[in-house]
């Protein structure tokens, strides 16, 4: 069997759960839509999705494998990653310091999104560790390499829809929220929360 689509139905469950469970995703592209609008808010998912193509590419080519084999790697990409989200929290923490007198023009907060979206997904290994744990489970009887390739599809598909939803909402409400409390508020959860996860990663 070339592929084995009795695994969808179990796996489309979990992966609602997992694409609905809040992360560092999520955050970047409230915070992005936000404060920069509809285009910057894709512009970030793009780059969130081009790491994720990366990652799991790395998975069904076996190298996720190999990469696995030797801690040390994915020790270091930890550190990265969380060197790369404490940086994303001191950003956000020192404009909110500076207080403005007048607030930045859009342009000016959307500071090359879609960088900003592939290097929190890239340097991030537990999408890595996540893809090498989670996709095996349901191949079945298909071929290993097609049916991860079909699970990586329709996981990153449903992913994108959720991600899309987020950047449209945000944007739409931006304009009535887009006000001093209100922007800063979400300035300062989401560098708590980014804060968080960069302790996480190296805990």
């Amino acid at each position: 069997m070339f592929l084995d689509f009795g695994q969808v139905p179990a796996f489309l469950i979990a992966c609602v759960v997992v694409i609905l469970t809040p992360g560092v995703d999520a955050f970047l592209l409230l915070r992005t839509s936000m404060r920069s609008g509809t285009r910057a808010g894709l512009w970030a998912l793009g780059g969130i999705h081009a790491a994720s193509f990366v990652q799991v590419g790395v998975v069904i080519s076996g190298l996720g494998v190999v990469l696995a084999r030797y801690p040390v790697v994915l020790v270091a990409l930890r550190w990265v990653g969380a060197a790369y989200l404490l940086w994303l929290a001191l950003s956000i923490t020192r404009g909110l310091l500076r207080r403005p007198e007048v607030d930045e023009p859009l342009e000016a907060v959307a500071d090359r999104p879609f960088r900003r979206g592939f290097l929190t997904n890239i340097t991030n290994p537990k999408m890595l560790l996540f893809s090498l744990a989670f996709l095996p489970q349901f191949i079945g009887a298909g071929q290993p390499t097609a049916q991860l390739a079909m699970l990586a599809v329709v996981f990153l598909g449903l992913a994108a829809l959720w991600e899309l939803l987020i950047v449209v909402a945000a944007s739409r409400v931006a304009g009535g929220l887009h006000r001093p409390g209100v922007t800063t508020a979400l300035d300062a959860v989401c560098a708590a929360v980014f804060l968080t996860m960069s302790v996480g990663l190296v805990l």
